[in-house]
Parts: structure tokens; sequence; C-alpha cells
């Protein structure tokens, strides 16, 4: 079959295209045959190498895999065979597929029987591959880790990439008003069609002072960063005593300078956010089925164009989220 594989660490040249072995379905496990795979920017890390977390190469990235189950292996419902399916990309006791194991940018892949997914007849491959890693863990940000409830101001920084649209939907879905940072017109114009309460082009002007007036100068009761870098401190800066900071993650860098005086004068609190759970996929294909949240599928590449892919998204051409179709 054929596979688009990391085969060294580095640049978007090291993502290369081979002939791989069919797999085969083992104890406890099922063979998908891969329909869409979306790309996420963890697997832009993977690719780079992340300090401290060592890839077994060559690694085929893509984490969020739907499909039709070919065959299984003892201990699964031969039922599932020939059904669509998603992928929960779990592996137990932690990772995900396409980081800890061989993801699906590739033609078939073996996975365990326990994380296949039934998808509604009404939400295509492509939407369901949009939805677990980046939307499912959008909504555990949003609903667990955050508790947000209705009625509260959010400013979501980096809302036009797959986790800041999951985002948006969710606050919108839930009643609260979402203050939406991008870099364009065109992007922000999308995110208000999509719930976007207000709206701040961070390539004019200052994220940090605009949410301030956006408030009141009172300041807003979350701030969603997964960003880092330099936009942590001023994310700090826009939030309002007693107010909470959420963040899953840090493309923009995971050692930024910090000031403590706003955590400890205004008794900020801060999040952490890691991944998704079951119940959040399950609830984003049923809200995708009710037409209730967008999956935001902006381009479709096929197999041979997975670096395309890859490179789409790394360069920040992308809003909401890019699909490999095998």
């Amino acid at each position: 079959m054929r596979v688009a594989c990391i085969v060294a660490h580095g640049g978007i040249e090291n993502l290369k295209l081979q002939d791989w072995p069919e797999p085969k379905a083992g104890p406890g496990q099922a063979v998908v045959r891969v329909k869409a795979c979306g790309l996420n920017y963890l697997d832009i890390f993977v690719r780079r190498g992340m300090p401290g977390l060592p890839i077994e190469l060559p690694r085929i990235p893509g984490g969020d895999i739907a499909g039709i189950v070919e065959s299984v292996g003892d201990g699964v419902d031969r039922s599932w065979i020939g059904k669509r399916v998603l992928v929960d990309p779990h592996i137990k006791p932690y990772g995900a597929l396409g980081e800890h194991a061989n993801g699906g940018l590739c033609e078939k892949i073996a996975v365990e029987g326990e994380n296949l997914i039934a998808i509604p007849d009404n939400v295509s491959f492509e939407q369901a591959a949009a939805i677990p890693i980046a939307f499912g863990t959008a909504r555990r940000m949003v609903m667990t880790r955050g508790q947000v409830q209705k009625g509260e101001l959010v400013l979501v920084l980096g809302a036009s990439g797959g986790v800041g649209v999951g985002c948006v939907q969710v606050l919108r879905d839930i009643g609260a008003a979402v203050i939406a940072c991008a870099s364009s017109a065109d992007k922000l114009e999308r995110l208000r069609r999509l719930g976007a309460t207000h709206l701040i082009d961070y390539s004019k002007e200052d994220f940090s002072k605009a949410a301030w007036r956006i408030s009141g100068k009172k300041g807003v009761d979350v701030c969603i960063n997964f960003t880092g870098g330099d936009t942590w401190v001023p994310s700090i800066r826009t939030l309002r005593p007693q107010g909470r900071i959420l963040t899953c993650g840090a493309t923009a860098g995971y050692d930024p300078k910090e000031d403590l005086r706003y955590i400890w004068v205004r008794e900020i609190t801060i999040h952490g956010s890691n991944g998704w759970r079951r119940e959040d996929i399950e609830w984003l294909l049923t809200a995708t089925s009710e037409k209730r949240f967008d999956t935001c599928v902006d381009r479709v590449f096929p197999l041979d164009q997975a670096a395309d892919a890859m490179r789409a998204l790394e360069d920040r051409q992308i809003l909401g989220k890019v699909i490999v179709t095998p």
C-alpha cells in the first residue's frame, strides 16, 4: 500500500511517499481502509522533532482517520465489517496515532477495535476526519477544564486554526460571547459567520489593548491561548480579576516570558488541557450530523500531495482543517 511517512526530522522534504506492506488485524484490532485523514499541527511537530519526545522513524503522521472497516481480529464484533467509522486516535495508556504510533496518511491501518466510532449517515468521511484531535481538544478545554459559562466573555487567539474554530463554535453553542483573533479580514469574516461576537485583526492592532477596550476596560473572563511565545504576557493582561487562561499547546514557543504581577494581583488561574476524550468526539459527531457544528474543511488533497497539505497547514494558509484522501 502507499503511505506518506516522515523519514527524518526536519523540513517538509522529509515527508516521503513509500510502498509498505498492508496491515493485518491482530487480536482486538480492525483494519480500516482510510477514506480521509485530517492533519493537525501535532503532525508538524512530529516531523520537526520535539525536545524530550523521541519518535521512532519512519513514522506515518495523521491521527484523525475515517474510513471503512475491511476486517477484524479475534475479539472484535464482525458486525463492524463494512461500516463507516471514525477512529478515536487515543492510544492507551497515553499518546495519539500519528505521534506514538503510525497514523492515517496511508491506504489502510490496523487500529484497536475499541477505538471505532460509527459515523452518522449524513456526515462525510472528510467531515468526520476533521473532528478528533483539534475539535475534541477544543471542546474538552472549553467545557471540562475551563468550565466556561453562558454569558462569559472569551478571547480566542489563533481562532482561524483547527482548535480555534472549534473553540469559537463550542463557545457559541453554550452562549458565551467570543472575541476572535486572526490575521486577515477574510478569516475574521468567516469567524464571524461561525459565531464570533467581536473580531480583532492582530496584524493591525495590539490584541491585548483591543480586548481591553471591547471588555469595557474590565477584562475578559477567559483567554484561550495555545500559541505561547510572545503572546503569553499580553494574554494575561487581557483578563479581569479572577479571570482564567486556558492552554492546550504552544505553537509559537513553550517557554515564554512571564509576568507574575498580573497573576497574583488579579488572582488569575491558569488551566492546562491535554487532548480529548471519547465523549467529546461523540458530541461533535452528533453536533455535525445535526448541522450545529461546522467542521470547516478548508482544503482536501490526495495522498500523493500530502507534503503540499502539510505545507499549507504549516504556512497558515488554512482556515479550519486540511484533509488528505488516499
